[in-house]
């Protein structure tokens, strides 16, 4: 019987490792460039997104990386929820997933829980990024200023959708002055 128990807990802890191994990687076909993590740090605004649950109804997304003097890199999310009236933000520490040149990153924002972060397309001056989370449910547009030229936003989408993203989900974001929806 304690054969069998420590072989179901094996297993279990297997599929655990898996799983969490699995919201890290990278979509099939999706390859990381090569950066300057020193360049990539600072602020970039969320000019389009997939939607997912921990960004749903936030306008005014952005986040701001800095690296930390152990090799991480800190990462703070914001956003503003306009039917609560108030700022939502999030700090995670993400870790390098090879080397520090490579734009493949392991986020936590609640150990031991983490998430994939792969840059796959980035302006040779650092000025917009397309990114993939573990799974094509997951894409941003980001750039360093709240709004892209609109021919330049379609090129990325077309970009995003020769790699198999569903882009006809994305959601632009709104960036203009945060504004309070009233409660009824």
């Amino acid at each position: 019987m304690k054969r069998r128990r420590f072989g179901l807990t094996r297993w279990a802890l297997s599929v655990i490792v898996l799983g969490l191994a699995a919201c890290t990687g990278l979509p099939p076909g999706i390859e990381p460039v090569q950066f300057d993590a020193q360049r990539y740090t600072g602020e970039w605004f969320e000019i389009m997104r997939l939607d997912h649950s921990f960004e749903r109804g936030l306008t005014n997304v952005r986040a701001i990386y800095r690296l930390k003097p152990d090799g991480r890199v800190e990462v703070i999310n914001k956003g503003f929820d306009p039917k609560e009236c108030r700022w939502r933000d999030a700090t995670g520490s993400a870790s390098f997933q090879s080397a520090s040149n490579v734009a493949s990153l392991s986020v936590t924002f609640f150990p031991p829980f983490a998430g994939g972060y792969h840059v796959f397309a980035l302006d040779r001056n650092y000025q917009w990024a397309l990114v993939a989370g573990p799974t094509r449910d997951y894409l941003w547009i980001l750039a360093r200023k709240p709004v892209l030229a609109p021919e330049l936003r379609a090129r990325l989408v077309k970009e995003a959708q020769a790699k198999g993203f569903p882009v006809e989900q994305l959601i632009l974001v709104d960036q203009s002055t945060p504004r309070c929806t009233p409660l009824r």
